[in-house]
């Protein structure tokens, strides 16, 4: 072989890598679905809604949101679990389709720790910690010696049996020591709507959910279960602020894809959810949620889930809570 014929081989063996670089597809290269679990209009679809924008424009596809619901979100999860993992296929899910429903039932069709591929928590909505106006209790404390005083007498309402909601008032037995009855309604409207008329004493619902009417002076904020103060609510306490400790809970919604994905494709999801969480007009849309927005890496957010689901799996079992 001639010393120019050894370069040209030389040189073709160079370029073969950046060849192969030049002939990768890019991503994405067809719109992205953002399945949302839960009915059109609830908070997830919201948020899927607000980031999805910036999200398109930073991915260069657009990214359609479809709305999936059913079985308290296990549908579209499933969907999600169950797609190819190539990054096109994401799920916005909260918290309780993959922290809290895999301990109230029998059987799942996915496993949330196994079957899907954390990118980001986007936001986390804590519950306001409410009482009935004419209770006379007006802080955490008194009311946590008032369940010791009459213990069983006291009933909490939720939005239906394994729901956050149900759970945050379970996490409350717990942390606090009392016993209280729990009253679960169709959804968190009618329960705000009990505690106004006094019919259950305590309520722990979603931050949006309550923050009209403690505002309005109609119903009192003894605590919120947040790890830290709420912005729009910020001289009501933490729960553990206020004398009862490991009181931490919150409705989350966050952004997984199905097990499998890239690295490098999950990398450019979370650059692009990253960059919808700085946008000021997409911040100031989610913080009227109610919550925090919070952009974790998915490294973070995996531990995140690792962290929330064992804490559920200790309240449901025990309360022994089962949906089957």
């Amino acid at each position: 072989m001639t010393s120019i014929t050894r370069r040209a081989a030389l040189a073709a063996m160079a370029a073969t890598p950046f060849a192969a670089a030049a002939q990768a597809p890019a991503f994405p290269d067809q719109p992205v679905r953002m399945i949302v679990p839960f009915a059109a209009g609830g908070p997830a679809d919201i948020i899927a809604r607000v980031v999805s924008r910036v999200m398109g424009e930073r991915l260069g596809r657009p990214v359609v949101v479809e709305p999936r619901a059913g079985a308290g979100g296990m549908i579209g999860v499933d969907a999600a679990a169950k797609a190819r993992p190539d990054g096109h296929t994401l799920v916005m899910a909260s918290s309780g389709a993959i922290v809290i429903l895999p301990h109230l039932r029998a059987t799942m069709p996915y496993d949330p720790l196994r079957d899907l591929a954390p990118i980001s928590q986007v936001l986390g909505v804590p519950q306001i910690v409410s009482v009935a106006p004419g209770l006379g209790v007006r802080s955490l404390a008194e009311l946590v010696a008032m369940a010791k005083a009459r213990p069983g007498q006291l009933a909490f309402g939720s939005a239906g049996i394994g729901s956050s909601l149900h759970m945050a008032g379970e996490l409350l037995k717990i942390r606090a020591g009392i016993d209280i009855t729990h009253v679960p309604y169709g959804g968190a409207a009618p329960a705000v709507t009990d505690l106004l008329a006094g019919r259950i004493q305590i309520l722990m619902a979603d931050a949006p959910a309550l923050i009209g009417q403690v505002r309005a002076g109609a119903l009192p904020a003894l605590a919120v279960t947040s790890a830290e103060r709420l912005g729009v609510l910020p001289e009501v306490p933490t729960a553990v602020e206020a004398g009862v400790p490991g009181m931490v809970s919150e409705t989350w919604y966050g952004l997984l894809g199905p097990a499998g994905i890239p690295a490098d494709r999950v990398a450019a999801l979370h650059a692009a959810l990253a960059a919808a969480l700085a946008d000021a007009e997409t911040r100031r849309q989610l913080l009227d949620q109610g919550g925090r927005i919070v952009g974790s890496a998915p490294a973070d957010f995996a531990a995140f889930i690792r962290e929330t689901h064992a804490t559920w799996g200790e309240v449901v079992r025990a309360t022994g809570t089962r949906l089957e």
